[in-house]
């Protein structure tokens, strides 16, 4: 997270390639939460949520985010929202394995959620989001708009005075 404004950003060469487009937003969420008040245990263990892996990369004139979720059910444990320009991936996961045997019974379960969020470009909408899942992979693209053509650097003339 930067305290320069986004514009002289751009005019000291500092934008980078995601910049214009998708930014990762939870490391400023997680940061902001830390100095909010929540205690650092409370930030690495939040209550079971955990951060999505994924891949980001630019395809043409899209930006793909790929996140790993196998053994997942993406009509039931999958939620992709668009809230005030941020995309946010949230996927639950519960297993459970019971087991009555002569000698006794068995029963063990693992759960937790996964979340990651994203600031979209200023002028996507969630009717632009597009996902998909196959084999594991959730795949969420989202188009980028062209940057902002660059006027030519004009020359300032200096007045002795």
């Amino acid at each position: 997270m930067s305290v320069m404004p986004r514009e002289h950003r751009a005019l000291l060469g500092l934008e980078g390639p995601w910049s214009g487009g998708l930014q990762d937003v939870a490391l400023s969420d997680r940061l902001r939460d830390l100095f909010a008040g929540s205690g650092l245990l409370d930030w690495a263990f939040d209550g079971g949520t955990r951060l999505i892996r994924i891949e980001e990369f630019t395809d043409g004139d899209t930006s793909v985010i790929r996140a790993e979720l196998p053994g997942i059910d993406p009509d039931k444990d999958v939620e992709i929202t668009v809230d005030d320009g941020v995309l946010r991936i949230r996927a639950s996961r519960e297993e459970r394995a019971e087991e009555d045997r002569a000698d006794g019974y068995r029963s063990e379960f693992h759960y937790g959620t996964l979340v990651r969020s994203f600031r979209l470009p200023e002028d996507v909408s969630a009717d632009d989001v597009h996902a998909t899942y196959q084999d594991g992979i959730l795949e969420v693209r989202v188009p980028t708009p062209p940057p902002p053509a660059s006027a030519a650097p004009q020359k300032i003339a200096v007045d002795r005075g």
